[in-house]
């Protein structure tokens, strides 16, 4: 598991993050972004284990603290996974509009998606 996406920012840039977003809950089983579909929200989990799956093949786990669906937003690409919630999730929903708002306005944000998105593309490298 990975540090928390929030690690990098201040109390005040969390709370304004946090308040971009939707709090939400899904259940286990539920899919909340499905490979091969328009990039239209991310997530930051706050509760919870999500399998990533390409092909119908499991390539990492996410928990607390990670953002999922950010790689496509940034690129402007189809999805390139599904995300399978293992148990009930808590989340904080953003949509395409409100990714975008954040990466111009805090500077922290963009720089934190994108060091995850360019992680996140090293691995799905390595994997291919």
């Amino acid at each position: 598991m990975t540090d928390s996406f929030f690690d990098a920012f201040t109390p005040d840039q969390v709370a304004r993050i946090t308040t971009a977003g939707t709090r939400l809950h899904l259940p286990a089983g539920w899919s909340p972004i499905r490979e091969r579909t328009p990039a239209d929200k991310a997530y930051i989990i706050l509760a919870g284990e999500v399998s990533v799956r390409r092909g119908g093949q499991e390539i990492a786990r996410l928990g607390p603290g990670e953002i999922m669906g950010e790689t496509a937003i940034v690129a402007d690409t189809l999805r390139t996974a599904t995300l399978v919630a293992l148990t009930p999730l808590e989340l904080i929903h953003f949509t395409t509009e409100a990714v975008r708002r954040l990466r111009e306005e805090l500077p922290a944000f963009k720089r934190a998606l994108d060091e995850v998105v360019l992680a996140r593309r090293d691995i799905a490298h390595t994997d291919q």
